[in-house]
């Protein structure tokens, strides 16, 4: 199963990690990782386009973690949850249809590790 962590503090969105895999099918193959990999990567993207800082991330098999730079400007701030909220509408749009391989969970700072 793939767990998305969406990380808050407060009632913003301030990051999120990525961990595991569906086992739906072979790797390279699942389109359920597939699904949460295009989500969580266009997010990220987003976010790399649109603020003036990039985001911090960092990737490795079958995990990923992003979080937002410290700093930002109010503009950027709301950008930011515009596309992180949008990311988790649509995780969970994914969660909703294929529960058994896809779980979003929200979380504080304290729940993940650095």
């Amino acid at each position: 199963m793939v767990e998305v962590t969406v990380i808050y503090r407060d009632k913003d969105i301030i990051g999120f990690e990525v961990k595991g895999h569906t086992g739906y099918a072979e790797q390279g193959s699942d389109i359920y990782c597939a699904g949460v990999s295009a989500v969580t990567g266009t997010a990220i993207v987003g976010l790399q386009v649109h603020l003036q800082k990039p985001p911090y991330y960092e990737v490795e098999e079958g995990w990923l973690k992003c979080r937002l730079p410290d700093n930002l400007n109010k503009e950027d701030f709301f950008k930011a949850q515009i596309i992180l909220s949008t990311m988790e509408a649509g995780l969970r749009s994914l969660q909703e249809g294929y529960p058994d391989f896809i779980r979003v969970i929200t979380g504080g700072v304290e729940d993940v590790q650095d």
